[in-house]
């Protein structure tokens, strides 16, 4: 069986990191599947799915390292050809992905002890975004 549904985040933008775990347990368990995989998807090509220790520390070094990957501040082809300042959220997303497959088992999430599902929004600016989440199992 494959269930569709969506989660709704409201971000600040600037490599805003969302916990959504919470959110996605609670769509796999409703769903009454047992055993299967969720996929979150974020259709846009400026927004990430990941999984990290969602704490300051880990949540800080993932940002400091993506600044140093892909620093805002430099000059991106993206910019001159539309003239906007959001080329460095394209190239993070990029990198990050679009997308993460959590299995489950007894209708509960495999994630391990300190590990979160993320959505980190890298564009310049708040947005609402909508997360399609994929439920596949028996």
């Amino acid at each position: 069986m494959v269930i569709t549904q969506e989660l709704h985040v409201n971000t600040k933008g600037n490599c805003d990191i969302q916990d959504v775990t919470s959110q996605v347990a609670r769509a796999v368990g409703e769903s009454g599947l047992q055993v299967g995989t969720v996929t979150v998807f974020c259709p846009g090509s400026t927004g990430g799915l990941t999984s990290i220790e969602y704490e300051s520390g880990a949540l800080s070094d993932l940002k400091q390292v993506l600044d140093e990957i892909a620093p805002p501040d430099r000059d991106y082809r993206h910019h001159l050809r539309w003239g906007d300042d959001n080329g460095h959220s394209h190239v993070r997303a990029a990198l990050i992905g679009p997308s993460l497959a959590v299995p489950f088992v007894d209708g509960r999430l495999t994630l391990g002890t300190w590990q979160q599902i993320v959505f980190i929004d890298f564009d310049t600016r708040p947005r609402s975004r909508h997360l399609i989440l994929q439920i596949m199992g028996e």
